[in-house]
């Protein structure tokens, strides 16, 4: 009986590997070491996902960023669309930059959403393209300056240039130039990238069926068609010019670019690939 009164183990509570040898021999350290080792080995723990920090606020998959920019995209789109709707109504031509806004929020929350669901590791907080650089803020800065400056002081001569059936087609460009260029980006799956790659990755295919059988771009063609669309929709004249000429010379640049990276990583494949398929997009 021990000295407190309570009743004294029967053994002594020594702690001794599972894994002892079952013959009788000499117990030595690193046989000891051996036989712990052993039986840490066979323990099973329970795994915790760790989060990488490009996660938390800041990083490049800052799931905050994420879901601040999809959230303020979402209010933009039912803002221009109801304010759209709203103006044309009662007849008023401002309704054109509302229907440019929700237009460009829908744009720019597809790239994030097409991107996470067909090219996840891509996916990152720049794939909404927000900050697509100066000169493509510049742009639709021009294009919303000029839409109001027509809309307020020269409504008349707005009218007669953008007539109901050229707001017509502005739309119908809009809309095809959007399909494609999501399709696009969803068949290309993790072949696609915002930014031309200059090393083949491993999994690095030649995406050659559904759109890619016809054009060779294809998610540049439909941003091409979809930017002049939204300007033929607006009215806008100089920014039509514009949008023609600064979206020509940067695909032109940016695919003569592309398909020197293309020949070296899949070479006489893409060769003839590139026999069978148009650009579709004026003079490239």
């Amino acid at each position: 009986m021990a000295s407190n009164g309570s009743v004294a183990p029967s053994h002594v509570d020594i702690s001794f590997p599972v894994n002892r040898p079952t013959q009788p021999g000499e117990w030595t350290p690193e046989l000891d070491t051996k036989l712990r080792a052993r039986e840490a080995s066979n323990v099973q723990t329970k795994s915790v996902d760790a989060i990488t920090l490009e996660f938390f606020p800041g990083g490049k998959r800052s799931l905050v960023g994420i879901a601040v920019r999809a959230f303020c995209l979402g209010c933009a789109a039912v803002f221009g669309f109801l304010m759209t709707a709203l103006l044309a109504y009662h007849g008023s031509q401002f309704w054109r930059p509302c229907f440019f806004l929700g237009t460009l929020s829908i744009f720019h929350f597809l790239e994030f959403y097409t991107t996470a669901g067909y090219n996840t590791p891509g996916a990152f907080v720049s794939s909404f393209l927000l900050t697509n650089g100066t000169q493509y803020r510049i742009a639709h800065g021009m294009a919303f300056i000029e839409t109001f400056i027509t809309t307020y002081f020269f409504p008349k001569w707005q009218t007669r240039v953008s007539t109901p059936s050229v707001i017509a087609l502005g739309i119908a460009m809009i809309i095809v130039g959007q399909v494609v260029r999501s399709v696009a980006m969803a068949q290309a799956g993790t072949n696609f990238n915002h930014k031309v790659q200059s090393r083949k990755k491993e999994d690095h295919e030649l995406v050659t069926n559904g759109l890619y059988a016809y054009f060779r771009h294809p998610s540049y063609f439909g941003f091409f068609w979809w930017g002049i669309g939204t300007q033929v929709m607006l009215g806008n004249v100089v920014s039509f010019l514009g949008y023609t000429g600064v979206l020509w010379w940067f695909f032109s640049q940016r695919i003569s670019h592309e398909e020197k990276h293309l020949i070296g990583f899949f070479g006489h494949d893409y060769e003839v690939y590139k026999k069978t398929t148009r650009v579709w997009i004026p003079f490239i």
